[in-house]
């Protein structure tokens, strides 16, 4: 049987667009027929980007032209989908904190790589350099920042701003911070499901008074989870950084760590990733590196992945000895520490003017589906 275009046509008038008033013809979704003997093929294009509404107009279309037209028919549907662009607008959405200008996440996709380690001491690092400075101990589960700024034992005081309580940071080393471990005891394990967590963070980022803050670090928990989620729905993040050390195992984590930001539902710029535990070099042989954990593992991710190499750091005792003591080791003056934090600071500086630069505000995520939290693809 010889098809007709204005028959196909005549039959397609009689379905209804998904999310759309008018028929296929009139509201010129179809774009293009084309017949020749019992074949025919149809282009079509809508404005619903959901995989239903695709498969739901190619059905229809099956079934009418069978129905109305010809039972043996050769068909062949092609959906477009062709849905407005939201528009980025250059503006911050979310709940931005008033007064803070970056917002800065210190990740790893594995624990006890020295990620807290390494945002306190490129907090006081920022600090020295005469930039306002906060950090934000996301970690609820393992809370060490009030042990590494020796204020363990403080408790923040509440201020009255514009006739409303909040808390006010603990303040040492020019650095304000806050953590859930002020508000537990030092033997108190934190035993909460995620919504908990939740709730107690989004209540220091926001019921917190950080006043004027050129960077607020964001001490992240281990893995790709729950706590990532929540911090990335309250927050616009200017950018991530990734900690890890060169050996394969944490390679691997701070791999998934990257790929995370970078996933499409969550798009968070990465400023780099930092090599923690480098190498070691004894104090009596000072010019031997000894590769511990592998030599160069983090550098040669960042550049298969395409990302900034943001510095490395050696793995040297006094660095776990200020930690311990709540002195962090950039503090120290005139040292090979202290001129290693200071790069590796001056590079995360760097790529955050850069990616002000070039990227507008970073929007706070809305995750509304289970997919937000599927597993990340890369």
């Amino acid at each position: 049987m010889k098809l007709k275009k204005q028959d196909i046509l005549k039959a397609l008038e009689s379905i209804t667009v998904p999310g759309e008033g008018q028929n296929m013809v009139e509201s010129g979704a179809v774009t293009n027929v084309v017949t020749f003997a019992d074949e025919v093929i149809v282009d079509i294009t809508i404005k619903n980007p959901s995989l239903q509404a695709k498969k739901r107009t190619e059905v229809d279309i099956l079934k009418t032209i069978h129905e109305q037209v010809y039972e043996k028919a050769k068909i062949k549907v092609n959906v477009k989908v062709d849905a407005p662009a939201t528009p980025k607008a250059n503006v911050i959405k979310g709940n931005p904190i008033p007064g803070i200008k970056n917002i800065v996440a210190v990740a790893s996709g594995k624990g006890g790589v020295g990620k807290s380690t390494v945002t306190a001491n490129l907090a006081v690092s920022l600090s020295k350099m005469g930039f306002k400075v906060g950090v934000l101990d996301a970690d609820i589960y393992g809370p060490s920042i009030p042990i590494m700024f020796d204020v363990e034992a403080e408790k923040p005081l509440a201020v009255n701003i514009d006739g409303k309580s909040k808390m006010k940071p603990i303040e040492n080393y020019g650095v304000k911070v806050l953590s859930i471990g002020f508000f537990t005891q030092p033997n108190q394990a934190v035993v909460w499901r995620g919504p908990m967590a939740a709730k107690a963070l989004n209540q220091m980022i926001f019921d917190a008074h950080w006043g004027e803050l050129d960077f607020l670090l964001l001490d992240l928990p281990p893995g790709t989870g729950d706590i990532h989620l929540s911090i990335m729905q309250s927050l616009p993040i200017t950018g991530a950084v990734v900690v890890s050390t060169p050996q394969n195992v944490a390679l691997a984590d701070a791999k998934k760590g990257v790929a995370m930001f970078q996933q499409d539902s969550i798009s968070v710029p990465v400023l780099g990733i930092i090599e923690n535990m480098a190498y070691f070099t004894p104090e009596e042989l000072p010019d031997n590196k000894y590769y511990i954990f592998g030599k160069e593992g983090a550098k040669n991710l960042a550049e298969d992945l395409k990302v900034p190499f943001l510095g490395e750091i050696p793995l040297v005792q006094s660095i776990r000895e200020a930690g311990d003591v709540g002195r962090p080791a950039a503090l120290q003056t005139a040292t090979p520490l202290e001129q290693s934090f200071e790069k590796l600071t001056q590079n995360v500086v760097q790529e955050v003017v850069r990616r002000n630069d070039d990227l507008p505000p970073t929007e706070a995520i809305k995750i509304t589906t289970m997919a937000g939290c599927a597993a990340v693809k890369k």
